[in-house]
């Protein structure tokens, strides 16, 4: 459903977030190896959040990556789906087809709306804070 960048993206995202919550910033080595991700493709990915204002990023040896306090509860997985993603994953057809359309629907059309729909109000209505409180909780895990 997500890219592969996309699933770091959020993993990445998500790690940021439980550090930010305990005034941690976090270097490239540490989110790549807390996430299970390769680190040369993790840094493509902390650029392009960060070029988003997803995240930020400060260098030096006090420096790394990091969400402001007064933005962790407004982070949504729309935010990072959207910024990796684009916005494919609101409009394509589930069978993969070009020309659907209400008009012209493939077979799973209508069912694949609604699926589709509701994805993208969990997406839009799921923050990164959430996730990484269950992440705290030890409910939910970021590695494989």
């Amino acid at each position: 459903m997500f890219s592969k960048a996309c699933t770091y993206g959020i993993r990445s995202v998500i790690y940021i977030t439980k550090q930010s919550q305990a005034g941690r910033k976090v270097g490239l080595k540490e989110i790549a190896k807390a996430v299970d991700s390769p680190e040369a493709f993790t840094a493509k990915i902390l650029q392009k959040l960060r070029r988003s204002k997803i995240i930020n990023s400060e260098k030096g040896p006090t420096g790394g990556f990091f969400i402001d306090e007064n933005k962790l509860q407004k982070i949504c997985l729309s935010d990072i789906v959207s910024t990796i993603d684009g916005d494919q994953v609101y409009k394509g057809c589930g069978l993969g087809m070009i020309n659907c359309n209400p008009r012209k629907p493939c077979p799973v059309h209508d069912q694949f709306m609604l699926i589709r729909n509701n994805l993208k109000t969990m997406l839009e209505t799921t923050t990164m804070q959430s996730l990484a409180s269950g992440v705290n909780t030890g409910l939910t895990f970021l590695k494989r």
